[in-house]
């Protein structure tokens, strides 16, 4: 069975890079037909849709984050990275790893998430 777990620090200050890690076990991030991603809910908003990279490697960021965001992954880790840069208390969140396909609609459909990590970021 799919498994994802998020891991970074859960306080980052204000202008500093936020930094998180998703470890996937039970399936290869470069199997064919799937995606990953990172999905944020803020305190008391819905979820948003960050980015997301695809099997093929192709990746795509959420126009409103685009210019601060980096999505990697390593596949000899079997590791989806998350760096989000110049960062304010508006990004407060508890941050999701996610996959999706084959079955389900990309971008916005996901099969498979992890448990959340909160990041809070305050001086």
């Amino acid at each position: 069975q799919v498994q994802l777990q998020e891991s970074g620090p859960g306080l980052v200050k204000p202008s500093q890079t936020l930094s998180l890690t998703c470890t996937v076990s039970g399936g290869s991030i470069t199997a064919k037909f799937l995606y990953w991603g990172w999905v944020r809910q803020p305190p008391g908003k819905g979820l948003e849709w960050m980015g997301a990279i695809l099997y093929g490697g192709l990746i795509a960021y959420s126009p409103s984050l685009k210019s601060r965001t980096s999505i990697s992954r390593d596949a000899s880790k079997n590791q989806i990275a998350l760096q989000l840069s110049s960062v304010t208390p508006e990004d407060t969140a508890v941050y999701y790893c996610a996959r999706g396909g084959p079955s389900t609609k990309y971008p916005g459909e996901w099969g498979y998430w992890g448990q959340g990590t909160q990041v809070t970021v305050s001086s």
